[in-house]
């Protein structure tokens, strides 16, 4: 039986965009009944492209994982929402950052921090090489 959180909830975040909403499901635990690492890593990449692409107005690709800190388990049947924000972006890269909350499904309406992660994708063309991103109007 999972233990009870003792990690104070927390607000979300006013300052990012809220990109993505995803309830894990059993087939993603690993051998201890929490969610597996690497599809919390999966659904951040996705969510970090959301406005990576956006910025780019095209094709990117990841070139980066500059930073992933788990700080709680996300177990099956949180509710989890993936929050992002632009941290730099250069001639043909963009770096974002991700932060995700838990609702957990006892826990309506309290959320804690479990993962944040800080990825850089360059944009690319149709044969998969860097291109410049174009300034905004």
């Amino acid at each position: 039986m999972p233990q009870p959180d003792t990690t104070p909830a927390t607000t979300l975040p006013q300052d990012k965009e809220l990109v993505l909403k995803v309830i894990p499901l059993p087939s993603d635990t690993n051998s201890n009944g929490d969610i597996f690492g690497g599809w919390v890593m999966s659904q951040v990449d996705l969510a970090g492209s959301v406005l990576s692409a956006r910025v780019a107005c095209g094709r990117i690709a990841t070139v980066a994982v500059n930073e992933f800190v788990f700080k709680q388990p996300v177990r099956v049947g949180d509710l989890l929402s993936f929050y992002s924000s632009v941290l730099r972006v250069g001639r043909t890269s963009i770096t974002v950052q991700v932060e995700v909350f838990a609702e957990r499904i006892r826990a309506q309406g309290q959320y804690l921090k479990v993962t944040e992660a800080r990825l850089s994708y360059v944009a690319i063309d149709e044969q998969g090489r860097p291109r410049p991103i174009q300034p905004e109007k």
